[in-house]
């Protein structure tokens, strides 16, 4: 299925949200839709498209995987009742460590959230909700990576040649798969949504599962989140397109009070870029790389070593996994 994009500067916002809202209210009919929230820009326009062209017909959830940044399931569905928007806040964390368990391999470990998110969490929710459309925000980068073989995005599936009625029950509408980033932000600021949704720096779909090399653990999550947490805290000022926290597998040499141990390594990659398909490292001063550093080795006592990722997208991604 090929798809025609729309750029971001040929872009009328209003005539697309016209448009969408008419084509969600036509497919959808007289049946139901579900839809998960994140909070990133991508299903923050899904879901209040889907929320002004079905109302009550549509169920939004946010899936608490365990793997979100701090604080973040509470924030986001705090936020989204603020607007109106009814969010259901769900549980499913034991569901998606039990799933990552030994697995190391970066396409394993996309496959079994992707399996886990959709077939048995969401697979779940459709049974109860009796839903046959589930909406989500698919843009046209995800897909463009996905087709080409640079990473699998967790929400591709009819453009890999997988139909997902027959895969998981029900089918799936895309609302944005003619846009880049640059593109939904503009249709969030047309909707209305806050600054804080619509200039917000992308997420990963496997969430912080994409920045741990090897096995994702309870304990390594929490890890990366701290330092996730002090990363968008010194980077927010930038004006980045997008910053983020790696864990690293192997541990390093380090010393600590004096005696010699082995600790954890953060790498922090900080990027400049339009749409995500090209991207440059952000030249950081010296002295925020040395206020990261020297805030990440206090805060988190396991990690000894933090790095700063200088390589440009290709041959680099954004994201480590």
């Amino acid at each position: 299925m090929e798809v025609k994009e729309i750029r971001a500067k040929e872009l009328n916002a209003e005539k697309f949200i016209n448009e969408q809202i008419r084509k969600i209210s036509e497919t959808v009919g007289n049946g139901s839709a579900i839809n998960a929230l994140s909070g990133g820009v991508d299903s923050s326009v899904v879901t209040l498209l889907g929320h002004k062209a079905l109302g009550e017909k549509l169920t939004t959830y946010f899936i608490d995987s365990g793997l979100m940044r701090q604080s973040e399931p509470q924030s986001v569905v705090s936020l989204f009742a603020k607007l109106g928007v009814p969010v259901k806040l769900i549980d499913a964390q034991k569901e998606f460590f039990d799933a990552l368990r030994g697995i190391t391999d970066p396409e394993k470990k996309r496959e079994a959230i992707t399996q886990t998110f959709y077939k048995k969490v969401f697979g779940r929710l459709v049974h109860e909700s009796n839903a046959k459309f589930l909406l989500q925000g698919t843009n046209l980068t995800d897909i463009e990576e996905t087709v080409a073989g640079i990473k699998r995005q967790h929400n591709v599936f009819e453009q890999l040649g997988i139909d997902p009625h027959k895969a998981f029950g029900y089918k799936i509408i895309e609302p944005l798969i003619q846009l880049r980033k640059d593109g939904v932000r503009k249709t969030a600021r047309a909707l209305g949504l806050p600054k804080s949704i619509s200039h917000r720096i992308p997420f990963p779909g496997p969430a912080l599962a994409a920045r741990v090399i090897g096995e994702v653990t309870p304990r390594r999550i929490k890890v990366v989140r701290k330092a996730t947490a002090i990363t968008e805290e010194e980077l927010s000022a930038t004006g980045a397109f997008q910053y983020l926290a790696i864990l690293h597998h192997d541990r390093v040499t380090g010393v600590r009070h004096g005696k010699r141990v082995f600790g954890l390594q953060i790498e922090i990659r900080c990027w400049d870029s339009i749409d995500a398909r090209i991207a440059s490292p952000t030249r950081l001063s010296h002295e925020i790389l040395w206020r990261l550093s020297e805030r990440i080795t206090a805060e988190i006592p396991e990690v000894v070593s933090v790095t700063y990722n200088i390589t440009t997208k290709p041959p680099s991604t954004i994201e480590a996994i």
